[in-house]
């Protein structure tokens, strides 16, 4: 019996990096539902079938048949679907277009709206109402509103700040959008930490028109001094705000991850749930990262961490982790028929880490000894730095064999493209290093670099 304080458990889904092939979003839902959740929050990015610029789709966008299939198979399993669409920060998917750069808050980075650009809150509108066409039946929408990291420096915006402060410049953009979700009956979410120097006025204007969504990602609550500390909590709730909870199951344990680190994944998580038995909470997002920001790398596959999708749905679910902890989430894959791929996706991701750590590690070594040996002929003679470059070689090595098992864990479940774009951010820059390197390194002492293969 579930002893959860939690009413909406969701799974996100971000989908700006490495989306699961239409075949197996479908294929997820079942298994989610199972996980204890009973909703997705779907970040779409650009593999929604945008209608308000084609130019958002990437090559790997799904199909407004797809959409929809994905949300049928969602209600079977009975999971409520929730979509995500940017309003502020995070806001690569258009900015990047040179088109609308004259609405970014700063001119030569693409992440930032400027909330007082003129077209700025039509663009979002805009992309609200094609999201809603495809998912009419939505009661909440999410609309990130998140580490906007160059909000008001825009002459325009830190004038408008100096004058009526920060809250006042976020509302201007956002509340029209608030109210125009509001006469649809869909409740919108924000990520709560643009909030948190807001004044009390801007706060109470915010109350009655959105949820705040308190996330962070290491250690619990109640133990941490960063943005979801136990005292923000109570500092919005004082102020009669409907909150939910953001931990993750993946994606948060640094931008080029390849697996989730179990033991911080579950200690965040039990930290939430612990504490929904004294703050109340509407929900908790068990967030998935694939990527840091449209522009940074892609983390950590689905499918290498359905052993944390499913752990950390129980405890959201039960408010605790299972007796058997990770055996017992393991016994649940292997009955919804997922525990092989699992398996095979994980075991390749992990060698795919572990050479390529190997390899940064020997990388760092080589570069360090070549630099005594390039500027002082006495620290030559042992091969130290061509012992630490045949590291390097084999690391290499070992991380384009780990990555033919990833190629071939994935094979289905993500496009094929995407794992190759994948593969090729985790070992380019390693070759590179590895082919420049060589013959600097050999040229230092030939006879011993002919001797270890390494000529």
């Amino acid at each position: 019996m579930s002893t959860s304080q939690i009413p909406i458990r969701a799974l996100h889904l971000d989908l700006k990096g490495l989306p699961p092939t239409p075949e197996r979003l479908l294929s997820l839902c079942p298994l989610i539902a199972t996980a204890g959740y009973n909703a997705v929050v779907v970040e779409w990015e650009d593999t929604f079938p945008w209608t308000v610029d084609p130019h958002f789709r990437s090559e790997s966008a799904y199909t407004p048949d797809e959409v929809l299939a994905f949300v049928g198979a969602a209600a079977s399993a009975g999971l409520e679907v929730i979509p995500l669409v940017q309003c502020l920060g995070h806001m690569e998917t258009p900015l990047s277009l040179p088109h609308y750069a004259d609405l970014r808050e700063v001119p030569h980075k693409a992440d930032v709206l400027n909330p007082l650009a003129p077209g700025a809150r039509e663009l979002v509108r805009a992309m609200v109402d094609d999201v809603l066409g495809l998912l009419p039946e939505a009661r909440y929408i999410h609309l990130g509103g998140d580490e906007a990291w160059s909000f008001g420096t825009h002459p325009d915006t830190t004038a408008y700040i100096s004058e009526h402060g920060r809250g006042a410049l976020y509302l201007q953009h956002v509340e029209p959008l608030l109210d125009a979700l509001e006469a649809r009956a869909v409740r919108p979410i924000l990520w709560h930490d643009m909030m948190l120097t807001w004044d009390t006025d801007a706060l109470n204007r915010l109350v009655p028109k959105a949820d705040l969504c308190v996330w962070g990602y290491q250690q619990r609550p109640d133990e941490t001094n960063h943005h979801h500390a136990v005292r923000h909590w109570e500092h919005l709730h004082a102020h009669g705000f409907t909150l939910w909870g953001g931990t993750a199951y993946k994606g948060a344990d640094g931008q080029i991850s390849d697996v989730p680190n179990w033991h911080t994944r579950m200690e965040n998580a039990q930290g939430y749930a612990d504490l929904a038995q004294t703050q109340p909470m509407a929900g908790v997002i068990a967030t998935a990262w694939s990527r840091y920001s449209t522009h940074r790398p892609m983390c950590e596959p689905i499918d290498g961490a359905l052993d944390c999708l499913v752990h950390v749905g129980f405890i959201l679910r039960d408010g605790h982790s299972p007796a058997d902890g990770r055996d017992e989430c393991l016994r649940v894959l292997e009955a919804a028929g997922e525990l092989a791929t699992f398996e095979a996706a994980h075991a390749a991701l992990s060698a795919l880490a572990a050479a390529r750590d190997r390899a940064w590690y020997a990388l760092r070594q080589t570069r360090e000894l070549l630099a005594g040996a390039t500027l002082d002929a006495r620290r030559r003679g042992d091969a130290a730095a061509l012992a630490h470059l045949k590291q390097l070689r084999d690391a290499v090595q070992a991380g384009h064999a780990a990555a033919g098992q990833v190629r071939d864990a994935l094979d289905g479940l993500v496009p094929a493209r995407e794992v190759e774009f994948y593969l090729h951010e985790r070992l380019a820059g390693l070759d590179e290093e590895y082919g420049l390197l060589k013959p600097r390194v050999a040229a230092l002492e030939p006879d011993a670099a002919r001797a270890m293969g390494l000529a």
